[in-house]
């Protein structure tokens, strides 16, 4: 049993800025799925393979357990809007968000900075997140500065 406060925790490490992403997918029954995730890190050059995690309390979480495939979008600095929806519980998150058949019908949302199309790879515990890898069958870049969460507020990166 730890002694450290989760929140305090959590607090803490929103002093480390990270991007914003929006992790999509499409299930079995047809049914499209998305969540905002800020647990996002690389983790191979070669083979190409990512990481991000979800939290098992999530209402998305089985969803995309079970997905085989997932695309990640690295938010625009103009998307925060989508961030904010993506990361609400219930309701239709792709209503009114422009978006594309991916590989295997994944949604690719349009106007992100990029999008990696993604198998899984594997799943890891990871408390009270599981952790998924996935290896990456596509990607691209549209070359826009990201949008930035951190301590609670989005930023934006400056310009030189």
């Amino acid at each position: 049993m730890s002694n450290i406060d989760p929140f305090e925790f959590r607090n803490m490490l929103g002093s480390f800025p990270t991007g914003v992403t929006v992790v999509t997918t499409k299930g079995e029954d047809g049914s499209l799925c998305g969540v905002t995730a800020s647990s996002f890190n690389s983790v191979s050059l070669d083979p190409a393979l990512i990481l991000w995690s979800i939290g098992k309390e999530s209402t998305s979480f089985q969803a995309l357990m079970d997905a085989k495939y997932w695309n990640v979008h690295v938010l625009a600095e103009d998307q925060e809007a989508l961030s904010g929806n993506f990361a609400r519980s219930g309701g239709d998150k792709f209503d009114g968000v422009q978006f594309e058949e991916g590989i295997k019908g994944a949604p690719v949302i349009a106007g992100c900075a990029a999008v990696m199309q993604c198998q899984i790879e594997h799943q890891y515990e990871g408390g009270d997140h599981v952790i998924l890898v996935g290896r990456v069958l596509d990607f691209s870049d549209a070359g826009k500065p990201p949008l930035v969460f951190s301590r609670g507020r989005y930023a934006r990166l400056a310009q030189d």
